[in-house]
């Protein structure tokens, strides 16, 4: 049976207290959708709504255009089944015994369970990597052999809806991966619809196909884990940096963290430092400076370029040029443009030729207009000049006009240098 969800302006409170405001969701047949957020979001209370353990303040919850306050409650049980993060076994049943208990929307009372109860419960144990522990005492067992106790007996009711709060808690990698690896094929092939609370962003973005992330008891964005996990979005609502860097697997892009949580606050103003670079000469240098609370601007960087790449991941405003192309006017202008907002200009340690010789002209332009610039490992300039002089001449005339040199990037001086008023 096909089953659609659709949430329209909820609201629930614990007393005075508001944990969600004016959530509206539609969950399709066949969803796979992921619900993420910080801790206190909101997450859990929004699923026990979905699943009626609790009633909602305002708004409505409709499954199939009927309310859910208008199911009976075994024919609510037959639509959707909730894995909860917090099961407490009232009792020390065995394995097998909880995992029939899921049967229980279809069983009449005391009726002993049927042939095709049987096939649902050790299809599930099987499916879960539960069959071996069926004659175990659940108290005998660890939280991630529990866990998949649970996700067996939800599986044993045949719903077409699962609500999963936190399925991977208490799981090591290996479980976790392969639960929800069963999860995404169930989902696939059976069209199992799947509404999971999950913490960890890059299982989210694994194997959710739509994410919906809460914040504060609303939703702040909602669609593919592209359009959600956003280095802007993470930072507003986790507080903390990130970089995201392509899976090696193809898909979703994975979510490093690289930063406390502290969010764009964090982030040092008024102190803008421009780096000059070019294949991989400024990698470290704008790494650092991002590491220690600064946004860095850099140019002209060629596009598939490592400094190019590292800009773009760290979200930098930054030049660009074609790949194998000699640096353009209307590229220079902008450098230039970069360069007169900066507070200090870094020119890293980078090979010359006659494509790139206005990145040095840019760093000379800044030093002739004022600007403090630092120019980095100068003593190797000319074995890395292959202009057949202009280069080297553009670096002489920044070191007779009062360019910092310095052997080997110091944060420590930069960041006293910068106390100087730099700029």
């Amino acid at each position: 049976m096909a089953v659609g969800i659709k949430i329209r302006e909820l609201c629930f409170s614990y007393g005075s207290q508001e944990v969600l405001s004016e959530i509206n969701m539609v969950v399709k047949p066949g969803d796979f959708i992921g619900i993420v957020g910080p801790n206190g979001s909101g997450k859990s209370t929004l699923l026990k709504n979905m699943a009626a353990l609790l009633r909602p303040t305002r708004g409505a919850i409709e499954i199939n255009s009927t309310g859910i306050e208008d199911y009976k409650r075994l024919e609510l049980a037959r639509l959707i089944a909730l894995v909860g993060q917090d099961q407490q076994p009232g009792f020390n049943f065995q394995v097998e015994e909880v995992v029939y208990t899921g049967r229980y929307p279809y069983k009449e009372r005391f009726r002993p369970p049927a042939g095709v109860d049987r096939q649902a419960v050790e299809r599930a144990m099987y499916l879960t990597g539960c069959y071996h522990l069926k004659d175990r005492d659940l108290f005998s067992l660890s939280g991630g052999e529990r866990q998949r106790v649970f996700l067996a007996r939800a599986l044993a009711q045949e719903t077409p809806v699962l609500l999963l709060d936190e399925p991977t808690a208490f799981l090591d990698m290996g479980y976790q991966v392969e639960l929800l690896q069963l999860l995404q094929g169930l989902n696939l092939r059976e069209k199992l619809t799947v509404v999971a609370v999950m913490h960890d962003l890059n299982l989210a973005s694994r194997y959710s196909r739509k994410l919906v992330m809460l914040n504060r008891g609303k939703i702040f964005a909602r669609g593919s884990p592209e359009e959600v996990l956003t280095r802007d979005h993470i930072l507003e609502v986790y507080r903390t940096e990130v970089l995201l860097e392509p899976h090696p697997m193809g898909g979703p892009p994975q979510i490093i963290p690289i930063s406390p949580p502290t969010g764009r606050k964090g982030r040092e103003r008024g102190r803008k430092i421009h780096v000059i670079g070019g294949g991989g000469s400024a990698t470290g240098i704008i790494n650092q400076l991002f590491l220690k609370g600064l946004t860095p601007s850099a140019g002209v960087l060629s596009i598939g370029d490592s400094d190019w790449v590292t800009a773009r991941r760290l979200g930098l405003e930054m030049v660009e040029e074609s790949p194998f192309s000699p640096i353009g006017l209307e590229q220079h202008r902008k450098n230039l443009g970069l360069v007169a907002d900066a507070s200090l200009v870094v020119l890293a340690p980078l090979f010359l030729g006659p494509g790139n010789l206005l990145n040095i002209e840019a760093a000379l332009w800044g030093l002739e207009e004022g600007k403090t610039v630092l120019v980095l490992e100068p003593s190797s300039a000319g074995r890395r000049d292959f202009t057949g002089g202009p280069g080297g001449k553009l670096y002489q005339r920044l070191v007779e006009g009062g360019a910092l040199l310095m052997e080997q990037f110091d944060l420590e001086k930069i960041d006293a240098l910068l106390a100087t008023g730099a700029g």
